[in-house]
């Protein structure tokens, strides 16, 4: 069971007993919230198989939250990132031979549920700090690309695997992860999370299955390069793995962001 899939079961359990506690709790005044954020963005995959921690990118965003009570918000949420991986550099001879690299770009807009472990007192609770838990669906917007003699192509439009008609860069994503918020001053509040995402594709990457019959080359001349097959010695039979073939590939960002929420001093009733 990869990392992402237990993150998600311990955050399915864990939601539905907490759901249970705040519904016997007090109801604190719902109010807006606004944060931003920046970090670090990874990517787990077929250029990188066994670290679920490798970052090797920068990561920007930005929310609008609706807080509900001190326990339960809803946000819109965009995030942008950049992920990379490079055969070249792995530890692993086999990978350092396929010489495999990309870049990719991720937009991600999405719909996320948060829920504070503590009576959090910006939602009319007590608590200064909570840990909290958020998970929500989204749409990925990804664009791999590869830098080759100076120029950058878009592997998502070349079937570098022979795909008939290529494969879509725009994508359903389930994000989940967990993080830590601090209300230091007034309505100002520093958090910081760690959060996972599986999208719908294998393609984060532009690496899933096997070596295509009719390999993609661009450049002329001595400066042509195959790019379903960059190896040097040309080892991608037509038909032999190319990738991993894990179904999904698994990217993740990880935060530090300031929010402000607006309180009013009139209560609101539902």
């Amino acid at each position: 069971m990869t990392p992402g899939k237990q993150l998600f079961i311990i955050l399915f359990f864990f939601f539905s007993g907490q759901l249970v506690h705040a519904q016997r709790a007090p109801i604190g005044e719902p109010s807006w919230e606004v944060g931003l954020m920046a970090g670090g963005a990874g990517y787990i995959g077929d250029l990188n198989q066994n670290n679920p921690l490798y970052i090797s990118g920068l990561s920007g965003g930005a929310y609008v939250k609706r807080n509900f009570n001190q326990y339960l918000g809803v946000r819109l949420n965009y995030t942008y990132g950049e992920v990379k991986a490079d055969d070249s550099y792995s530890s692993s001879e086999q990978f350092r031979e396929r010489n495999l690299r990309f870049r990719t770009s991720l937009n991600e807009f999405s719909g996320l549920v948060d829920f504070n472990f503590f009576n959090f007192n910006l939602g009319g609770g007590t608590r200064q700090f909570t840990p909290y838990l958020f998970t929500g669906v989204g749409l990925l917007v990804f664009k791999p690309t590869v830098k080759v003699n100076g120029e950058r192509y878009r592997l998502d439009r070349l079937a570098t695997e022979g795909q008939e008609n290529g494969y879509k860069n725009a994508v359903l994503t389930i994000p989940y992860g967990l993080g830590l918020r601090y209300n230091y001053k007034d309505t100002w509040s520093v958090f910081t999370e760690l959060g996972y995402r599986t999208p719908s594709t294998d393609y984060i990457d532009d690496v899933s299955g096997r070596y295509p019959v009719n390999p993609v080359f661009v450049g002329n001349g001595q400066n042509q390069v195959n790019l379903s097959d960059p190896s040097r010695y040309q080892i991608g039979q037509p038909g032999t793995q190319r990738g991993d073939f894990r179904k999904r590939d698994t990217y993740l960002f990880v935060s530090v962001g300031i929010s402000f929420t607006f309180v009013s001093s009139k209560c609101y009733s539902f």
